[in-house]
């Protein structure tokens, strides 16, 4: 066999491969419980509003959920902390 065809499909193998263990890998979990728990430690109720800003933040919103978080009454630092938490994988 010739080296450019050769080296072709072991490239072409190797991609397949790399590709397939990439979409089997399992996708993070968002931290929602740990979003809620922070704006809650900040003495705001856990309410639909709350839960719904820390799913932005779980998207990458992190913007509009700290908007969101604040608007429900959680301090800034308080609603960018978890709003920060919600987009990473739970402990």
């Amino acid at each position: 066999m010739r080296r450019p065809i050769r080296t072709a499909g072991v490239l072409t193998g190797l991609v397949l491969t790399l590709g397939g263990i990439v979409a089997a890998a399992p996708t993070a979990p968002a931290d929602i419980p740990a979003c809620t728990q922070m704006a809650a430690q900040s003495g705001t109720e856990t309410t639909d509003a709350v839960t719904a800003a820390c799913r932005r933040g779980v998207v990458g919103d992190l913007q509009g959920c700290v908007i969101g978080l604040t608007e429900a009454g959680v301090p800034g630092g308080a609603a960018s902390g978890a709003c920060r938490l919600a987009a990473h994988e739970p402990r």
